[in-house]
């Protein structure tokens, strides 16, 4: 059996204050739980989000932001409009007049983009329609394998998956890929069957992944591109 993804983690310096921000904007609840909070996962594989309590203030981009997609001109507006009114910010990261999306930064700062009208590569993902980040195609077809995702995008360098019934997209935009700088504020959380746990982490590291060690009532692993994540005892 694998793992089965059942959040992205966020590291927030104030947890309960951006689970409230992407709960208003994927029109979620929030549930609270120790030392943070989450948002379970929305339907027709729409990605649950997980708020933990951040050691350090963020420095530098993400390894990881959130695409959100729009239905028409003025439904992307209305998203734009919508996050700014709860505390985004529009961010400049080099992107060009004409092309379609527009970036923000959330109000810690995480980079999230809300996509152009009708984003051909995101229809029928949903609201959460990606995740896109940088990495290797090595990490891209790691993370189908260990999760039983389909590959959806193999193409120079670049890769994307996606669960057999649909929903977020995971995506990575291949090299050049810049030097990981210290933990990553956003990583993936895995559940498995409890008697399955040492199991899935030997098959893991067979696929690739290092064993870091034990962490929240599970363990802590690195993808091939060093990136960290959790597996834990579902339930």
């Amino acid at each position: 059996m694998s793992g089965r993804l059942t959040a992205l983690t966020v590291d927030a310096l104030d947890p309960a204050r951006l689970s409230l921000f992407w709960a208003a904007m994927l029109g979620r609840d929030v549930a609270d739980e120790p030392g943070g909070a989450r948002l379970l996962a929305g339907a027709d594989g729409q990605l649950g989000l997980r708020f933990a309590q951040a050691l350090s203030a963020k420095v530098g981009r993400n390894r990881m932001h959130p695409h959100l997609t729009s239905t028409s001109a003025a439904d992307q507006a209305r998203t734009v409009a919508r996050a700014r009114e709860l505390g985004a910010t529009h961010l400049d990261v080099g992107q060009l007049p004409e092309e379609g999306h527009v970036v923000l930064a959330d109000p810690e700062g995480n980079e999230l983009c809300v996509l152009e009208p009708d984003a051909p590569f995101t229809a029928g993902c949903g609201l959460l329609g990606e995740l896109n980040g940088v990495g290797t195609r090595e990490v891209g077809l790691f993370w189908a394998r260990a999760l039983g995702w389909s590959l959806v995008w193999d193409r120079d360098g670049e890769t994307a998956i996606q669960a057999p019934g649909g929903g977020t997209k995971l995506s990575w935009d291949g090299p050049p890929v810049p030097a990981k700088q210290g933990r990553n504020r956003h990583r993936f959380d895995l559940a498995v069957a409890g008697h399955e746990l040492h199991d899935e982490v030997a098959r893991l590291a067979a696929l690739g992944a290092t064993p870091l060690g034990d962490v929240d009532g599970g363990l802590e692993l690195a993808d091939p591109d060093g990136n960290e994540f959790s597996l834990r005892p579902q339930g």
